[in-house]
């Protein structure tokens, strides 16, 4: 078992930054990979960043060049810098640890972002 816990989601302007934290705790020495997904009204939940145990990312294409996924192996923690933040991400951003086929999920957190 994993848990997650993320913090940082808020209200921002477009334009703006913010940084989502997911600190992980529990069975972490066996997670291949952990992620950001986030899920707008209306919408189904889509991957946004990930990053392997071995430190390959990728990016959703409408993120690139703006969010930035990173991680802190002594704190357990995975980072998601958004920059140049538009209305359109707007959504509950979700943390997620995969060991093997098995997904972990945090509860969420809410970016909102005013035009």
């Amino acid at each position: 078992q994993v848990q997650l816990v993320e913090s940082g989601g808020g209200l921002v302007q477009a334009g703006g930054s913010l940084r989502l934290s997911c600190a992980a705790s529990g069975n972490i020495f066996s997670i291949n990979a952990m992620g950001w997904y986030r899920q707008a009204p209306g919408k189904q939940r889509e991957l946004v960043a990930a990053i392997t145990s071995g430190g390959t990312v990728n990016y959703v294409d409408s993120v690139k060049g703006r969010f930035t996924i990173s991680r802190d192996n002594a704190k357990n923690t995975v980072y998601l810098q958004m920059n140049s933040l538009k209305p359109e991400d707007t959504a509950v951003y979700y943390c997620n640890a995969a060991i093997r086929s098995i997904n972990f999920w945090g509860t969420g957190t809410l970016v909102t972002v005013s035009s």
